[in-house]
């Protein structure tokens, strides 16, 4: 069938997705080719058992991929995107990871015509639990969308929204988020040592009792409420606890405050 998808940039972002792929299945090393100008990324790449090459004007001329993953930083977009014109004209789909940019970036480097998705994934991505979401534009049939859904479920959940507008807002909660469960594990494994724990054990009660709790959200699927709701004894420690956290809506105002935050930053970098 030859190569259905070129992967241009293979650093930590396009490696991790090009693992997911081949160790899920979903794609077999001769579907793939990799454009990687980065020598020590080319050699990462080429133990996976792709096709590697350092710019797109070495790949085989015949190539009609489904579909262009565009796995860069977002400074390299006018630069490095023109040279896939080409394939845009031939019906590729292209698929971009590069933070902030808008979907009109790439219709005015490729063309309007060209099947354009988005996504904004996050860095649990690498180890395959991460959230992707997307948005595509009008000329996205439903066949690409299932294939790019199919490829980023390799990686962890996907979702979609219809409105480009909402992604500065899929930022701050995901493509941030990470960011500030870390934050909480450190204060908490913090929290322990003051507390009077040593601090490895703090750190090791701190680290396994985010995973545990996420984990059981997720595998489960209850309302957090809810679980939250089963761990509370009236008037005990928990409680005690949470009478600080929720008290005056607390926690909950820092984290509105935090992702709005996020939110009104990721707006400004889309416009500069």
């Amino acid at each position: 069938m030859g190569v259905r998808v070129i992967l241009v940039g293979c650093g930590n972002m396009g490696r991790a997705m090009l693992s997911g792929w081949l160790t899920a299945g979903r794609l077999a090393p001769e579907d793939v080719a990799v454009v990687e100008p980065s020598s020590d990324n080319a050699e990462r790449a080429r133990k996976l058992g792709v096709t590697v090459v350092a710019k797109a004007g070495s790949l085989a001329p015949d190539l009609r991929p489904e579909l262009i993953v565009l796995a860069m930083k977002p400074q390299s977009v006018n630069e490095v995107v023109p040279a896939y014109r080409g394939y845009a004209q031939t019906g590729s789909a292209f698929l971009s990871v590069a933070a902030g940019t808008p979907i009109a970036t790439f219709e005015a480097l490729l063309g309007s015509d060209t099947a354009v998705i988005r996504c904004m994934p996050n860095t649990p991505a690498a180890i395959g639990c991460g959230m992707m979401v997307t948005v595509g534009n009008a000329n996205v049939d439903a066949p690409t969308e299932r294939f790019v859904a199919d490829l980023l479920s390799a990686s962890g959940e996907v979702a979609r929204v219809a409105d480009e507008a909402l992604m500065d807002a899929v930022t701050a909660v995901s493509g941030s988020g990470p960011a500030y469960l870390f934050h909480f594990v450190e204060c908490l494994a913090r929290a322990g040592e003051k507390a009077g724990l040593p601090a490895d054990v703090a750190a090791q009660l701190a680290r396994q009792t985010a995973f545990g709790a996420a984990s059981l959200i997720v595998e489960t699927g209850e309302d957090p409420a809810e679980l939250r709701r089963q761990v509370t004894s009236p008037n005990g420690t928990t409680q005690a606890a949470l009478d600080v956290l929720m008290g005056e809506e607390r926690l909950a105002r820092l984290m509105q405050d935090a992702v709005e935050a996020a939110r009104a930053r990721s707006v400004e970098l889309g416009k500069a």
